[in-house]
């Protein structure tokens, strides 16, 4: 098996069409998945995807806000779609890739939350806490069929280790580093025997982000970053997985995203 996954919150992708085929052509993985592309469904930018060889393309999205995709130079054999919170919100997307062991390919975007982490009087926040609730109930249900291996990658909102910040004491109160949410998503973790892939190639006492916020004057310099994407497998995909890649280029690109795309290789 040789297989490279690649995750990136895009931030419109009708905006960034050029971003996400500038990656494909330099890094060239089989398969990537997008999150929070903010376009209606049906209305995709397919086509300069498609002269680069990824034909198959997987969409669920929506007017404006949130949406996912998965485009792949490898075919599905199956794809679906889930709905959480009783929301019509487009943040889950999966697809199968055929083989002697299928893989399923779970694509999530996490509610961010808003800005204030009490649910009393955030509903944003509350939405995220449910979020987060409903996953860890789904995953405890041992969702991943007899006979096949799944990757679960994308922007999950939560950085859940001290060093997935730049400053573990200062963000213990800010939205995305919460008590409440780190421990909720290493519930998530746990419940369905996922392994963090990013964290099995780079210890967890190194410091390791995804995400620089565009209020920065100069991100790069003050790199107050956060680990809010992941990739994540089943425990017998983990030992395939040779090399995560972070790359942190992409936020330096003229127009970028304020999260950068993140790569597993797979081989075995």
């Amino acid at each position: 098996m040789s297989l490279k996954v690649a995750t990136w919150n895009i931030n419109s992708v009708r905006l960034r069409i050029g971003l996400v085929t500038r990656l494909l052509e330099r890094w060239q993985p089989d398969v990537l998945c997008l999150q929070e592309t903010k376009c209606p469904q049906g209305q995709f930018p397919s086509g300069p995807l498609r002269d680069l060889g990824y034909s198959h393309i997987a969409e669920f999205g929506q007017k404006g806000y949130h949406g996912v995709a998965i485009v792949s130079k490898r075919p599905f054999t199956a794809q679906a779609s889930r709905r959480f919170c009783g929301k019509d919100d487009c943040r889950h997307l999966a697809v199968t890739l055929g083989g002697a062991t299928p893989i399923i390919i779970h694509n999530l975007y996490v509610p961010a939350g808003g800005d204030e982490p009490d649910p009393a009087i955030n509903e944003k926040f509350a939405h995220k806490l449910q979020f987060i609730a409903e996953l860890e109930n789904w995953f405890a249900k041992d969702c991943v069929p007899k006979g096949h291996e799944s990757i679960l990658v994308g922007d999950l909102n939560i950085a859940p280790l001290a060093q997935d910040v730049w400053s573990h004491k200062d963000l213990l109160k800010v939205v995305s580093h919460t008590p409440v949410e780190t421990e909720g998503l290493l519930r998530i973790q746990k419940t369905g025997k996922w392994i963090d892939l990013m964290r099995q190639h780079v210890p967890a006492e190194e410091k390791l982000y995804t995400w620089w916020s565009y209020r920065a004057r100069d991100w790069e310099v003050s790199d107050r970053g956060r680990r809010l994407d992941h990739i994540w497998s089943t425990a017998g995909l983990a030992p395939a997985c040779r090399k995560i890649e972070i790359l942190k280029e992409a936020r330096g690109w003229e127009q970028p995203s304020d999260h950068v795309p993140v790569m597993a290789s797979f081989a075995g």
